[in-house]
């Protein structure tokens, strides 16, 4: 009997190697492909803005050589300026996440109207949902209480988000973008698009520093992928949370839930 129970105590721990094994080799499979389509996007995202810079630079100091219309010097330099934005754009978002990671991120916490702050945000992209012939809404509660947070911080997840909305709902489409507040004093708000959706998997992909819903060559937009998981990172340092909800084909909601000053002031006692 005993050797019987030896036996089967050994095959039990055998297959558990087993199992630990394989999970470590998809899991060293999966960090692999995430770091290839990492490197293949961060490649892709830098090379493209610093060839704009450095294209229409080339053309401007060859202005004595063929006389430029003042019209092409404009378009030139505001090629050049919007290439440079997204290239400090894209090496800030590696920047924070890079410091969130390591445990290095801090808030400037205050007293602030969450509201003003997502008002202003939603400003931002009035232009660009307009030239997209996208509608953005915005729905405020009146009752909106202040909150504790960090008030630049907020702004960027706000400004991820949207943006993000914007880019994957096509023309004709709307975002949604309302604020109310909860019983114990905090907010909760919602920024609903109508755009492509994704599913579970796509959700986990998308929630994962670097990842990309679609990583090939053809995705049909542009991005580092760090938009989504900076601004869950943000929201959860403030003692909130976020999620998504999505259906492939009919659009996604982020909800962002942020806690009221009191437990905030808490979650910032015990750090």
């Amino acid at each position: 009997m005993n050797e019987y129970a030896s036996l089967l105590s050994e095959a039990v721990l055998r297959h558990r190697a087993r199992v630990a094994e394989q999970s470590a080799r998809i899991e060293a499979d999966l960090a692999s492909k995430v770091k290839s389509e990492f490197i293949a996007n961060m490649s892709h995202e830098l090379r493209t803005p610093l060839n704009t810079v450095i294209g229409f630079s080339k053309l401007l100091t060859q202005h004595h050589l063929r006389r430029l219309p003042d019209k092409e010097i404009v378009e030139y330099a505001t090629l050049i300026h919007d290439a440079a934005g997204h290239l400090l754009s894209v090496i800030n978002d590696i920047l924070d996440i890079s410091k969130i990671q390591s445990g290095k991120y801090t808030l400037d916490a205050r007293e602030v109207n969450v509201g003003e702050i997502l008002a202003a945000s939603v400003s931002s992209f009035r232009m660009m949902a307009s030239e997209a012939h996208v509608d953005l809404h915005f729905t405020l509660a009146p009752d909106l209480r202040a909150i504790r947070g960090d008030a630049q911080k907020l702004r960027q997840i706000f400004t991820n988000i949207i943006s993000n909305a914007l880019k994957f709902t096509p023309a004709e489409g709307t975002v949604d973008v309302t604020a109310r507040g909860t019983g114990t004093g905090g907010v909760v708000i919602s920024i609903r698009d109508s755009g492509v959706g994704m599913t579970a998997e796509e959700i986990g992909i998308a929630l994962t520093p670097f990842g990309q819903v679609d990583g090939g060559r053809s995705r049909w937009r542009e991005g580092a992928g760090l938009g989504l998981p900076i601004a869950k990172a943000l929201v959860e340092l403030h003692g909130g949370s976020l999620e998504l909800r999505s259906n492939k084909g009919s659009g996604t909601e982020a909800i962002i839930t942020l806690p009221g000053r009191d437990t905030v002031s808490a979650v910032e006692s015990h750090k």
